[in-house]
């Protein structure tokens, strides 16, 4: 009889991780499609309005974006109650700057090469891009490496 029980509250729990992974991550996915979307109307408007190239235009703005994302993340996307980030405010910034740096740079040359090679337009090569690094890189990383809470470990990934 104990064994059932202890059975049942340990499928209880992993369903609650699971929900709990895929609220966190459609909270993700929203607060870069937010955030996204600011960046991709300042990439549009440098671009169209004053002139500067995509590539430039695409570094300013995902700048921008990826301050709001940065205070959005941390605010509310992995926030919780219940625990406490494993990393200090000026850790996590250090590592945010690392990732943000690196998203640029893959959503610079994505657009680059779809742009160039595929001859896409650089708006629809932009918005590709995005979802790819948004989905397979940034969150990843984000989740787990900075903003990761004290009791995480690798094995929880």
């Amino acid at each position: 009889m104990l064994t059932a029980e202890i059975k049942k509250k340990k499928r209880t729990e992993n369903r609650s991780t699971i929900r709990s992974k895929l609220e966190t991550f459609a909270k993700a996915q929203f607060s870069a499609f937010v955030c996204g979307m600011c960046d991709y109307c300042i990439m549009i408007l440098l671009t169209e309005f004053v002139k500067i190239h995509y590539t430039v235009s695409i570094a300013i703005a995902c700048t921008l974006g990826a301050i709001m994302n940065f205070s959005v993340n941390k605010k509310w996307t992995f926030y919780s109650k219940n625990s406490r980030y494993k990393f200090s405010l000026p850790q996590q910034l250090w590592r945010f700057i690392f990732v943000v740096v690196s998203s640029i740079g893959l959503k610079m040359l994505g657009t680059y090469l779809t742009t160039a090679y595929l001859h896409i337009d650089y708006k629809i090569s932009r918005i590709i891009t995005d979802m790819l690094v948004s989905i397979l890189y940034n969150y990843m990383l984000q989740r787990y490496w900075v903003f990761r809470d004290r009791s995480s470990s690798v094995e929880q990934m």
